[in-house]
């Protein structure tokens, strides 16, 4: 009876725990995408408006207080992978380039030079300065790393902005921005004449006011248009005008297009392509920061199981240690053994017990870290920082270790890692740059073509006195206002044609050629760079899969060793007991079986880190743990926690 109830309480909290994961609830605001920048009416208005950008969380998901029971934090490997990928900092602070690089662009797309996009992995948040585990191993600086060289084999160079200097030279993009402008200016004038033929007049007034309004784009093509409209209004004491005050409107169409320098699709649209592979660049980089934040969330977890499997240890030796001086204190008290026995026999059970304290300190300082990589405010919550890390997993060493052939396991690294996959769209970002590097050689030459319409009206000149000769009277079709001058423009009463060629050619073009023998000059830098990180995946793996080979080694003989020692303290107490050993040999046989189960436990630990570590070379890291870069990008994990095994609770 009191079986079955504990079964159905265990059932029943089981289902309240993973009710909220049931239910698909998040945790996180998928991040905004900024490439295409904004929209609505009216869209001058919109166009002015700051960008909102959404809060920073400081809040850890839910899933680790549904993890946390009695004060003690039950995690399994991919639960504390989840906690990394929903709370993890320095995730979080990457998730902000993919974004970046989506703004920039929407920054191409106008026209503009690039901004580029971060190159950094973050360290912060994960505590550990390499893939090994247990112990702190070198607290995080802040400092970060530049990506590409890290891991093994982890070739890379170049930097992941903007792709490459050459975009920066040669000839520039049109501004593909629309854009409206305008003027307008007022003025009095006044002019004495030293003749009165012209004007009527030896004092000639004027007020003039000049407006413009007109509207610019450029296009792919290298094309800019522009439609404007300007008019001026004057009037005057002129004498021998027909018309005060005067409107002069003109509606005028130009185009022009560079026939050369600066001509064609491919010229003005490679930042737009290079800012569409940085941000996949950006991408890969956030994929690199997963797998850093992975690699060192796994290493911390096996470097907390590897320690807590030290104190396991100790515990034992010090029980032993604790029997031997508790046989040996009977032995002194029925007079079979000298005391000083006893004192030996002390000493050890000190010194056992300063090693298990040590262990549990180290215990501590790792939970330290795994809080702050799993949580958004690490030590600072109440609830986390008294709370023991119970780990549910354990290291397994297979009997037989089932992988590919090496060269398959080269072929792959070289094809999936991230750092290979930049390189080779940096390679494409380079053959862009050459292009606009390669037009800017070429002379400038361009052809403009204008289409005016040009309007007059006004009113009749009150003061009008013509000079000898003149027609005293004016065409009734000029006047009018603003509304007749409009009516002549777009009837094109009066149009003007122009067409005009500018050519220059230099003569040495020292500045292009440079420009031009510079960029393939790094473009073969580039290529060699990426031999060489293709040499290093493939000699990371090599060592990763040797290191694994050796780690598998030394674990089958510490095994071997452990079960020899204790074998050997069994037979050294046979003997003590029958009188043919000394209390030293028995202590001396304690301290072996203490270090081979110390070297047991450390092999343990060295294999599962060259696993790790054969993960990252061959880029399976994500695949191994099934992590999902889609859930890392939202910081939301769908799967639900693992149960509390019962041996556990």
């Amino acid at each position: 009876m009191t079986s079955r109830s504990t079964s159905v309480s265990v059932s029943l909290a089981l289902i309240l725990f993973l009710q909220p994961f049931a239910s698909g609830q998040t945790f996180r605001q998928k991040p905004v995408d900024y490439s295409e920048g904004v929209s609505g009416w009216p869209p001058i208005v919109n166009v002015l408006k700051t960008p909102k950008i959404p809060e920073i969380s400081l809040a850890n998901s839910e899933r680790l207080d549904f993890l946390i029971h009695d004060a003690k934090l039950y995690l399994s490997l991919a639960d504390a992978l989840a906690l990394a990928i929903e709370n993890n900092l320095d995730l979080a602070w990457a998730r902000y380039g993919p974004q970046s690089a989506g703004n920039d662009v929407m920054r191409a797309k106008s026209g503009a030079q690039l901004r580029g996009v971060q190159n950094q992995i973050s360290v912060l948040s994960t505590g550990i300065g390499g893939g090994g585990g247990g112990g702190q191993g070198g607290q995080a600086t802040g400092i970060t790393q530049r990506a590409g060289g890290g891991g093994a084999g982890g070739g890379g160079g170049g930097a992941a902005g903007v792709g490459d200097a050459s975009t920066f030279f040669g000839t520039q993009s049109v501004n593909m921005d629309p854009a409206m402008f305008g003027n307008i200016d007022w003025g009095h004038f006044s002019n004495p004449q030293t003749s009165n033929f012209v004007t009527g007049t030896n004092t000639l007034i004027r007020e003039i006011s000049n407006s413009q309004l007109g509207v610019r784009q450029g296009f792919k093509t290298g094309t800019t248009a522009a439609l404007i409209w300007a008019n001026t209004r004057s009037l005057t004491n002129n004498l021998r005008t027909n018309f005060n005050p005067s409107l002069v409107s003109a509606l005028t169409l130009r185009v022009t297009q560079p026939l050369l320098q600066g001509f064609g699709v491919a010229v003005n649209t490679r930042n737009i392509e290079v800012a569409k592979n940085n941000r996949e660049i950006s991408d890969l980089q956030f994929k690199l920061q997963v797998e850093e934040v992975v690699t060192r969330v796994e290493a911390l977890y096996w470097g907390l199981v590897t320690l807590r499997a030290q104190v396991d240890s100790q515990r034992e030796n010090l029980q032993l240690a604790q029997k031997l001086y508790n046989d040996n204190k009977r032995r002194v008290e029925i007079g079979t053994l000298a005391p000083i026995e006893i004192v030996r026999a002390e000493a050890e059970v000190a010194a056992r017990e300063a090693d298990l304290t040590a262990a549990e300190t180290e215990v501590r300082l790792q939970e330290t870290l795994i809080k702050d990589a799993l949580s958004v405010n690490g030590m600072a919550s109440p609830t986390l920082m008294y709370a023991e890390i119970i780990p549910t997993d354990d290291i397994e060493v297979p009997e037989e270790e089932v992988l590919e052939p090496l060269e398959a396991l080269m072929e792959t690294a070289v094809a999936s890692r991230a750092e290979m996959a930049q390189n080779r769209i940096r390679m494409k970002n380079t053959e862009l740059g050459l292009i606009g590097v390669r037009n800017g050689m070429l002379p400038s030459a361009s052809l403009t073509f204008d289409l005016t319409n040009n309007a007059l009206a006004g009113q009749v000149n009150d003061l009008f006195v013509p000079s000898p000769g003149q027609p005293a009277g004016v065409s009734p079709y000029f006047l009018g206002g603003l509304g007749n001058a409009a009516g002549q423009l777009f009837r094109r009463n009066f149009p003007d044609y122009q067409v005009r060629l500018q050519v220059n050619i230099p003569l040495k073009n020292r500045q292009a050629r440079a420009d031009m023998t510079a960029s393939l000059l790094e473009k073969r830098q580039q290529e060699v760079r990426l031999v060489q990180a293709e040499n290093a995946v493939r000699s990371g793996v090599q060592s990763a899969l040797i290191q694994v080979e050796q780690a598998r080694a030394r674990y089958k003989a510490a095994l071997k060793s452990r079960e020899l020692q204790q074998r050997t303290l069994e037979a050294e107490q046979k003997k003590f007991n029958l009188g043919a050993s000394t209390i030293f040999q028995v202590v001396q046989a304690q301290r072996d079986l203490a270090n081979a189960r110390t070297t047991l436990i450390i092999t343990q630990n060295t294999y599962i880190s060259a696993r790790i570590n054969l993960d990252r070379a061959t880029g399976h890291t994500l695949t191994a743990n099934n992590i999902s870069i889609a859930e890392a990008y939202e910081g939301v994990v769908d799967k639900r926690p693992d149960p509390i095994p019962v041996n556990v609770q």
